[in-house]
């Protein structure tokens, strides 16, 4: 039959043959090749090494990071769920993942693994559900600049009330909540483990002698690491890391934290849900945890076998009696006012540091005059100044209502953002409460300082 084409219809059709001989290998080819797209908070450290390994075994698969802030990623799955194009979401805070499992956006995955307990502490490893899996352990504390301290002759500390201390103004730091889902979880500690009122005070007591809220929760560490302050509070993986990478920097878990774990689940209508479960997988397997004990990283595995390759006085969660907190974290109270505990703390310290700073400063001031000299008259001064500062514009009864929570619904990335409607209400309300307390603080003080 190609008897009767001319030369040019055979040629034609021998470039028709090939072109479509290009184009089926080249699809076969893109078919190999799987992208696993995840959205994270952990830092590139972290990540990278896991990519990488992940990678070696799968070299059929490319792992896609978008890194977002916790808050940020749980913004954007929920924006993006109906033309989803995410496969995980990994991240510290489990609270975060209640957020997406009640929004009906992470799906069940039953881990084949074997090993992992059931709790680590008193809290559960991975949901009971079933829509996330915990593959490491956190705890929040302390760490600090030993050269720093030396240097500045600081104690140092043992307890979150030791950075209320005169002795440790201006050189403490400490991310926001509301930028930072690890962040929040510290917050929620220390309001749970002391009470709504006596945390809150204990936490704007530490926070007046803040000399940074950071941006970012990552921002702590290397505050410290670099000495721009002396004393951070942080996740335990912050202290470690820094540890690890030969920084002059000690960590302690204070008696009051919170032990639980950094999550990983596999979004709803994930585009490549088995790989995703592979990851996770591989995340638990002894390789994945073992990779945890990284210099750059230092997690606190959720396999106990793992701690045997530890180095030397590496924490171990599941023998040391300091780990074994008896704070009895309640991740569903920590959900359900979230957003509210993150705008109190921003219109009470992130956005008012400089009125708290010179309330702070000014008590400071007159209880060192007290002590050397002592006066009934200015200690009453003092104690009311005190008072005011750690004044809240907000019940614990109607923090945990529902239908106040519910209002709160905008994050303020800086002061200048606007938020409307009730939020806006409420926020200004709080604001101007906060302002004339720690305004008539300041007085209070400075009028004991005067009668010495």
């Amino acid at each position: 039959m190609f008897n009767n084409l001319s030369n040019k219809t055979v040629k034609c059709l021998a470039i028709s043959s090939l072109a479509l001989a290009v184009a089926s290998v080249s699809q076969t080819a893109a078919a190999a090749e799987q992208t696993l797209t995840i959205v994270t908070s952990f830092p590139s450290d972290l990540t990278k090494v896991f990519k990488a390994e992940f990678e070696k075994l799968h070299p059929d698969v490319k792992l896609e990071v978008l890194k977002k802030k916790t808050s940020a990623g749980i913004k954007y799955i929920s924006e993006t769920a109906a033309n989803n194009k995410i496969d995980l979401f990994w991240a510290s805070a489990p609270d975060a993942f209640e957020v997406l499992k009640d929004g009906g956006l992470l799906q069940k995955y039953s881990v084949k693994v074997n090993g992992i307990p059931a709790k680590v502490g008193s809290f559960p490893i991975h949901d009971p559900e079933g829509y996330y899996k915990g593959f490491a352990a956190a705890g929040y504390g302390i760490m600090w600049n030993t050269r720093y301290t030396k240097a500045k002759k600081l104690p140092a500390p043992t307890n979150w009330s030791d950075l209320e201390k005169p002795v440790y103004f201006n050189h403490v730091g400490m991310s926001a909540p509301s930028r930072s889902g690890t962040t929040h979880l510290t917050v929620e500690t220390i309001l749970q483990a002391d009470g709504w009122g006596n945390g809150w005070g204990s936490l704007k007591r530490m926070a007046g002698n803040f000399k940074s809220v950071t941006e970012r929760s990552f921002g702590v560490p290397d505050g410290v690491n670099s000495g721009n302050f002396g004393v951070g509070i942080v996740i335990d993986f912050f202290g470690l890391s820094s540890q690890g990478a030969g920084f002059p920097v000690e960590f302690i878990y204070p008696p009051a934290t919170a032990l639980v774990p950094a999550n990983i689940g596999i979004v709803n209508n994930a585009p490549n849900s088995q790989m995703a479960g592979e990851f996770i997988e591989f995340l638990l397997s002894d390789h994945g945890q073992e990779l945890l004990l990284n210099p750059k990283i230092r997690r606190l595995p959720v396999n106990p076998d793992t701690y045997a390759k530890a180095p030397e006085g590496f924490p171990n969660p599941f023998q040391d009696s300091s780990l074994q907190s008896s704070l009895h974290f309640d991740l569903k109270l920590s959900k359900n006012r979230y957003n509210l505990v993150n705008s109190l703390f921003d219109v009470m310290i992130t956005y008012r540091m400089d009125d708290l700073r010179a309330a702070t400063k000014a008590i400071h001031a007159a209880q060192k005059a007290l002590s050397e000299t002592p006066n009934v008259e200015a200690a009453a001064l003092v104690k009311q100044a005190r008072t005011l500062v750690a004044a809240l514009p907000i019940t614990e009864a109607d923090a945990n209502n529902p239908d106040i929570s519910a209002v709160f619904t905008k994050k303020r990335k800086k002061a200048t953002d606007k938020v409307t409607g009730r939020q806006a209400e409420v926020e200004a309300k709080w604001d101007a409460f906060v302002v004339a307390n720690y305004e008539q603080a300041k007085d209070l003080a400075e009028q004991a300082l005067s009668k010495m």
